[in-house]
């Protein structure tokens, strides 16, 4: 978003303050102490990750040919970007005034998270965790598509997008 989107939606947001119920104020509230806080930890795994960075390189360690830097890093860069991912839904559920849940964006954020640990997989991992985190792929995305597919035939489009 940009500076004078999130103005905007702030403006939208206080000129609806008052016709939101008690709860819908609660939920709003809620929502917006979350943004605040995942943004500090999004700060916090940022910055865990540049000092790991660093460190790596002014020991002359970072190799991106050895899987395991290659595991720590990404897996850290994936972790910020999951943390993102649902700071950008609480500002959505804060902007747009929509349900605190959004099964979709939590969805998308789960096929995140296993994509992480297919990342950061050690080479020794058995072939049934493969399987099984394959299967959670499968099951989260077949979801996914069901939902999404759903949503399309409400709306009368062909493809809905996320």
């Amino acid at each position: 978003m940009t500076r004078s989107t999130l103005r905007e939606h702030y403006g939208d947001f206080r000129s609806n303050w008052g016709t939101l119920t008690f709860y819908e104020r609660f939920e709003q509230v809620i929502a917006l102490a979350l943004t605040w806080l995942v943004a500090v930890i999004v700060v916090a795994a940022t910055w865990e990750l540049a000092k790991q960075v660093l460190v790596l390189v002014s020991q002359r360690m970072l190799d991106p040919l050895d899987y395991r830097v290659f595991q720590a890093i990404f897996g850290g860069v994936m972790t910020v970007l999951i943390a993102l991912e649902f700071k950008h839904s609480i500002l959505g559920v804060i902007a747009q005034q929509k349900s605190i849940i959004q099964v979709k964006t939590v969805l998308l954020i789960a096929l995140l998270a296993v994509s992480r640990k297919f990342i950061i997989l050690d080479t020794g991992t058995s072939p049934e965790h493969i399987l099984a985190l394959a299967t959670v792929v499968v099951a989260i995305g077949a979801t996914y598509w069901l939902i999404r597919d759903s949503d399309a035939r409400r709306s009368g489009t062909a493809h809905a997008l996320p």
